[in-house]
């Protein structure tokens, strides 16, 4: 159900901390990690501890979880001293989406190219 954990979740297991990860950043809704694979020297995906499918879902149920991921993402950026970083939220799978659990990518640290892949 959304919003309760999933057990086949890989971010609900880093959430739970059953699963290690770098993290940067916690709150009481989100938590901040580095990706596995990064694509740029800052790469950091913020997720809302609740479990939504994508961004597009979470913002519908949960507005305010929603915001919260965008002042992490923020955060992030500023605690690696970023002037410039894009943040991306992947929704579906033909955009890129391989772990349906909310999260946002925050990169920056290069040049990043526009249109993005």
């Amino acid at each position: 159900m959304a919003g309760e954990a999933q057990e086949d979740c890989l971010f609900c297991k880093i959430v739970a901390k059953h699963i290690p990860a770098t993290i940067v950043r916690e709150t009481d809704t989100t938590v901040a990690f580095r990706d596995i694979n990064p694509q740029a020297p800052t790469h950091v995906l913020v997720i809302p501890k609740v479990h939504y499918a994508d961004a597009a879902e979470l913002a519908a149920a949960e507005p305010a979880i929603a915001a919260d991921v965008l002042r992490e993402a923020r955060s992030v950026a500023d605690e690696d001293k970023l002037d410039s970083y894009r943040i991306v939220f992947n929704t579906g799978s033909g955009a890129g989406q391989t772990v349906w659990h909310t999260h946002a990518h925050v990169l920056g640290g290069r040049g990043l190219e526009w249109p993005p892949g």
